[in-house]
């Protein structure tokens, strides 16, 4: 069973001065926005959020229904774009895993991996017991989760009250939030590299290839990063 304790430790993280809520709330407001105005009903944009429970996703979702895309390729892009939570899943695993834990809690946490919770727990794990860090991630997991499906409710029901440029600002909000938190953790040169360089690299090829400029600058930034640190640590 679930620790409650700790579960519940994690849950009130939302609470602090560094918590993503606001952010999250606000990207989440805008989604709600979105989909009422593509024509989802209530409940599949509620729906969408729960399970999806990913800006981006909604985003790709919400538009590749708009144009009429068919489901396999709805979900092949969804799935390419959520394919980015994949090295926060591999680097999060080591820290929260426990043999003293059920599997099934992990196949359940698995749905709360995104940044906002990533960060949360990266920050916090070192002051929770090995064995109680899976509830405690679950609790964190579970509140940010909340506060998005909650926030899709209020953009939904205010989207008559919100233009398009109010909608683009509250989109924006969370992405910033993330770079400032990626930029306060830039206390090693792995991380800073990887920062500074997607910053110069993205814009960069943007010029190149508008379609393929994040992709590409991640992929380059993150690799020479990665190479910056092996030369370091050696």
């Amino acid at each position: 069973m679930i620790n409650l304790k700790f579960f519940f430790k994690g849950f009130l993280c939302i609470k602090r001065f560094d918590s993503p809520a606001i952010a999250l709330s606000a990207s989440f407001i805008a989604i709600g926005a979105l989909l009422k105005n593509l024509g989802f009903t209530l409940q599949e944009s509620i729906f969408s959020t729960l399970l999806t429970y990913a800006q981006p996703g909604s985003l790709v979702m919400a538009e590749s229904m708009f144009v009429g895309a068919s489901l396999i390729n709805i979900f092949l892009a969804v799935w390419l774009v959520n394919a980015r939570l994949y090295p926060m899943t591999v680097s999060l695993m080591p820290l929260i895993k426990d043999k003293s834990q059920p599997r099934w809690k992990y196949y359940l946490s698995c749905h709360f991996v995104a940044v906002s919770s990533w960060l949360i727990v990266k920050d916090n794990y070192h002051k929770i017991n090995r064995k109680n860090r899976t509830d405690f991630w679950i609790g964190i997991g579970t509140s940010t989760w909340l506060v998005a499906i909650i926030s899709t409710l209020i953009g939904f029901v205010s989207a008559d009250y919100l233009n398009k440029n109010m909608m683009i600002g509250l989109a924006v909000i969370n992405p910033i939030y993330f770079m400032c938190a990626m930029i306060s953790a830039m206390n090693n040169k792995t991380i800073s590299s990887a920062i500074i360089l997607g910053a110069v690299l993205g814009p960069g090829l943007h010029l190149i290839s508008s379609q393929w400029s994040i992709l590409l600058g991640g992929i380059l930034a993150g690799t020479i990063a990665f190479f910056i640190g092996e030369i370091n640590d050696n």
